[in-house]
């Protein structure tokens, strides 16, 4: 399952994001994972979250964001839950890449039973129709 928690910059996307983290911590039996750009949510996430900063990896783009997220989920089978802020700072514009990207979280959600969630900085009319074929709003 994809899961975008979309609104303007300022809307309270991250608060969102972070309780959402906190919660999937507590109803995990695995390991949840929260990536975002720069460290600003160290102290805002359980310590038992793992904590992953796109910068620190040089993620830029969407086909690098998506070989990151394989990746994390080819290395570590107990992962349940994956939530990420920034995804525009990350991956790039709204575009066709964006819709691409979307389309293969979710067939990577289903192979491998992990939950995504992704904040997006734009409202609702803003993001492609289609992308809600395949993601549901948050």
């Amino acid at each position: 399952m994809v899961s975008l928690i979309i609104g303007h910059k300022g809307s309270g996307k991250t608060k969102k994001l972070i309780d959402a983290v906190n919660a999937a911590r507590e109803a995990s039996n695995g390991n949840v994972i929260c990536i975002e750009k720069g460290s600003k949510l160290s102290n805002d996430v359980k310590y038992t979250v793992r904590l992953v900063s796109a910068d620190e990896y040089k993620i830029t783009g969407y086909d690098a964001y998506y070989g990151f997220l394989a990746g994390m989920c080819a290395g570590d089978a107990d992962i349940t839950d994956i939530l990420a802020d920034g995804t525009l700072k990350i991956g790039g514009e709204i575009g066709d890449d964006f819709v691409v990207f979307f389309k293969k979280v979710a067939a990577l959600a289903e192979a491998t039973d992990t939950k995504f969630t992704f904040t997006v900085s734009a409202d609702e009319e803003e993001l492609p129709k289609e992308i809600f074929d395949f993601c549901q709003k948050a």
